[in-house]
């Protein structure tokens, strides 16, 4: 009985020290090597790179932050990519992930914790959470979706994926362009002919219906109504069944939110055709009968002069009104487009003459809102004044001054007078640090300086592209030395040139005979010459006889 059990002890000694010789298991080992680029080191890196791996149709790189080991390492890359494809799907529908609330750090919201929740999905009467998961890799923290959230992948995919997608051929969801796959091509190409069909058969019934409602009346000014009508009415029904058929193809989160806003824009579009039509429409209705009954007496004439302003008016709101309402869809622009439907009251409109300047200044606004030389969070140069734009209206312009001071502007002085903006186009600049030295001075040296410094105490302000160092100037008693040196930004570049200009002083106050100083000089003094020579010199006067 000793020897059998002192035979076991040896048999699990020998086979620990096998197994503590073997190489620790990889995480997902079925799916091979991980891409270099591929960063799982924070839970919002992993849930944003996950993303965009899917939303970009990578399913097999998308893998990799799914937690697999649960699986046969054989079926990992098949069933890994599906997964991450139907996981996809459910998130769209169900779960908008806002990756920007997430941790940024390696270790997430604390050192102990080793879930991060992304949300929940409820699924017969139960809420599923979606949880990321922290998981050591060779000593490095590695975040993954849970072990308990890929588990529950396909459920969910069974209760809010596509209804068709697994019956039709694979062919229909293997190749992915542009973010969507080939069964959400051919769907979104039915959805848009099926809608302008419908659409175009709904108006033609409803317009029949109206018009013969229309018949009954003695007045024409309901026929012409419902003509008004063709065009504008089949706007509105091809928007609601377009936003129909969209929510069945479970578009990513972009394409789906360009849906809305092209269903929204129509409508808008729409009502602002009808309503152009009718003033029109009511316009030559009321002008015709007060030409029947009046002829060309006086009143009429000022009636339909009359008739022709409100007309006017009236159309300019509505333009103004609906180019309000598209340009709030923007987050851009969203405060212009509330200072435009503000701004665009009736009583606005009867001054309009008499407000030429407010008038001229509202158009102003409406320029920079579409031109956009400057826009909010620019850094820019009005009036000797350096700040950031922090608020834009049609009238004018809030500047935060570096000081905490806040500097308005006119809207005008933006399209009138010039300005620099430091944001505009690449956020990449350059600046100088000027010093005067002493002849003596050793410019190479100086040169060497700019570079230690650079390269050390300024390594995470310079970007590396441009640092130069000559004589600027020759003055009587100085050098005028520029150093150039360049930045990601102009908040960088501002502390590297203080930094540049503080070392560089500091470099050359430890070489005294090179800062600047005052020399006179002294000549030998020469003789005075003899009164005849003098004289000789200047040509005296002969004597006279």
């Amino acid at each position: 009985m000793k020897r059998h059990a002192s035979r076991v002890l040896v048999a699990l000694l020998l086979l620990g020290c096998v197994l503590g010789g073997l190489p620790a298991l990889a995480l997902n080992g079925g799916l091979g090597e991980v891409p270099q680029d591929l960063d799982r080191t924070s839970p919002r890196a992993a849930a944003q790179g996950f993303l965009d791996a899917v939303h970009r149709g990578e399913y097999a790189r998308a893998a990799h932050y799914l937690y697999l080991d649960h699986l046969p390492a054989a079926e990992q890359p098949a069933q890994g990519a599906q997964l991450a494809r139907k996981l996809k799907f459910v998130l769209d529908r169900k779960l908008s992930v806002d990756t920007s609330i997430l941790p940024k750090t390696p270790e997430g919201e604390s050192a102990s914790s080793r879930f991060v929740s992304l949300g929940g999905i409820p699924l017969k009467g139960d809420t599923i959470p979606i949880r990321l998961q922290r998981i050591s890799v060779d000593g490095t923290p590695t975040w993954v979706l849970a072990e308990s959230t890929v588990k529950m992948v396909d459920p969910l995919f069974e209760e809010y994926g596509p209804l068709l997608t697994e019956t039709l051929p694979s062919v229909f969801f293997d190749r992915t362009v542009l973010g969507l796959e080939l069964w959400q091509w051919l769907g979104l190409a039915v959805t848009l002919l099926s809608a302008w069909i419908l659409s175009y058969l709904i108006e033609k019934l409803l317009l029949a219906a109206a018009l013969r409602v229309a018949r009954w009346t003695r007045i024409s000014w309901d026929d012409q109504l419902v003509n008004a009508g063709r065009g504008p009415l089949r706007l509105p029904f091809f928007a609601i069944l377009l936003a129909l058929g969209t929510s069945f193809l479970l578009l990513p989160p972009k394409l789906k939110l360009l849906s809305d806003r092209v269903s929204y824009s129509l409508i808008i579009i729409a009502v602002a055709w009808f309503i152009l039509r009718f003033l029109r429409v009511s316009e030559a209705y009321v002008q015709s009968r007060v030409t029947s009954e009046t002829g060309s007496h006086p009143r009429a004439r000022s009636l339909r002069t009359q008739l022709a302003v409100l007309r006017a008016v009236f159309e300019v709101a509505t333009y103004v009104i609906a180019a309000a309402l598209l340009l709030m869809q923007f987050e851009v622009v969203r405060n212009v487009g509330v200072s435009l439907l503000a701004s665009a009251g009736i009583a606005g409109l009867a001054v309009g003459l008499a407000a030429q300047k407010s008038l001229a200044t509202l158009l102003a606004g409406i320029q920079l809102s579409i031109t956009q030389p400057v826009s909010i969070g620019d850094n820019v140069l009005v009036e000797g004044e350096f700040g950031t734009v922090e608020e834009i209206t049609l009238t004018y312009v809030v500047l935060r001054i570096w000081d905490q001071r806040r500097m308005v502007i006119p809207i005008q002085q933006f399209l009138d007078k010039p300005f620099q903006n430091w944001s505009k186009g690449s956020p990449e600049m350059m600046g100088t640090v000027i010093l005067q030295v002493d002849y003596m001075a050793d410019i190479d040296a100086l040169r060497a300086e700019l570079d230690r410094i650079l390269m050390n105490e300024g390594k995470a302000l310079w970007d590396g592209r441009v640092k130069t160092l000559v004589v600027f100037d020759v003055m009587d008693k100085t050098l005028t030395l520029r150093a150039l040196v360049s930045a990601a930004d102009s908040g960088k570049l501002g502390d590297l040139r203080f930094l540049v200009r503080e070392r560089l002083v500091l470099f050359i106050r430890a070489r005294p005979q090179w800062l600047p100083t005052v020399r006179s000089e002294s000549r030998a003094a020469v003789a005075p010459a003899s009164r005849d020579t003098q004289d000789a010199a200047q040509g005296a006067p002969e004597p006279r006889a």
